[in-house]
């Protein structure tokens, strides 16, 4: 008896026809953009772990550098307006939600108004980093570098700090007349021009015997106690500057070499350099991604305004650019983690 030959239908899996897990090509992209993304504020988020855990004693405290708050000009609020930017966008994700919920219900004014919601918290935390740039590069209290590039800051004998214009007054300088002689046809400034010179600094410090010098060195010691290093079981460690003794501190007011007012790429009143050079890149770089998100939510609006996903009966596009809202918002969680708390 001869085999017989029966010939199975065989099952296509995918043909190019069908969307691999119910995601279309526009998703799929998305996705991929995030990923790579996110790779990339991996690597600086550790850049900066890496850098901070070197420079560890120098590294500033966040709780000393962003203590200001709108409208409440001279109160110390720290972290507080940081927090509160955290909460809106956060809260901006929230109203992202509720806007890809509404699409999917295809009820275009909640859409719209949700998506309006969204655009708002994301103008909001974009004018908030503006304006916290604003008073990190114009400093508050300034501080004196050394030769040796060791910063100093001033502190009053309870350890509270000073700000330069409470004790240092500009000295009149003879104005130097500008003749065929002297004069150079390109003048140019090696450093950033400040608003009091170190001779200016180092005459008001002489001039105020109560004044300390306070180094970048962070200290592990009691609110009790700075000067005890050797701390009881139980006892909370706080972290503090190492505040020197008048003697010590005119030392090293003899050996100032500039005077530094806020910060920038190349000076930094807070403590190490780095810092500066981290928040404006990090930020900067997490502010440009939510001022393009922004950017594009308000397209989204005002196709979904025109009726254009109504007329598809489709929202995909909002669910598209919820996605990578998400993801900004999931980033600066990071970021607020591990440059202002930690």
């Amino acid at each position: 008896m001869g085999a017989t030959v029966t010939t199975a239908t065989e099952t296509k899996v995918w043909g190019g026809g069908n969307e691999p897990m119910g995601a279309s090509y526009g998703k799929l992209m998305m996705w991929f953009f995030i990923v790579s993304d996110a790779l990339t504020f991996s690597g600086f988020l550790a850049a900066y772990g890496f850098s901070r855990f070197k420079f560890i004693e120098t590294w500033p405290l966040p709780d000393e550098v962003f203590t200001h708050f709108p409208f409440m000009h001279g109160v110390s609020a720290p972290m507080y307006y940081v927090a509160l930017m955290t909460f809106i966008l956060i809260f901006s994700s929230v109203t992202m939600v509720l806007a890809v919920d509404a699409g999917h219900q295809l009820k275009q004014r909640k859409v719209a108004f949700y998506m309006l919601l969204t655009i708002i918290g994301g103008l909001i935390f974009v004018g908030s980093q503006a304006w916290e740039w604003k008073n990190f590069i114009k400093g508050e209290y300034g501080a004196i570098e050394t030769k040796g590039g060791s910063l100093l800051q001033f502190v009053d004998a309870t350890g509270k700090r000073v700000k330069l214009e409470d004790f240092v007054v500009q000295l009149p300088e003879e104005r130097v007349e500008l003749k065929r002689s002297n004069a150079t046809w390109y003048m140019t400034e090696a450093e950033t021009p400040t608003t009091y010179s170190v001779t200016e600094v180092q005459a008001a410090f002489k001039a105020h015997p109560e004044l300390r010098v306070r180094t970048e060195r962070i200290y592990q010691g009691t609110k009790e106690d700075l000067a005890d290093a050797r701390l009881e079981k139980g006892v909370q460690k706080v972290k503090h500057k190492e505040i020197l003794t008048r003697e010590a501190s005119q030392k090293m007011m003899d050996n100032a070499h500039m005077v530094v007012e806020g910060a920038n790429l190349w000076r930094n009143e807070y403590g190490s350099k780095l810092f500066a050079d981290f928040f404006f890149f990090i930020t900067g770089f997490h502010g440009f991604h939510v001022f393009s998100g922004v950017i594009i939510n308000i397209i989204i609006f005002l196709n979904v305004l025109l009726g254009t996903y109504e007329k598809r009966r489709s929202y995909e596009m909002v669910e598209k650019v919820g996605l990578y809202w998400h993801f900004v918002d999931l980033v600066w969680v990071f970021v607020f983690t591990f440059f202002y708390l930690v």
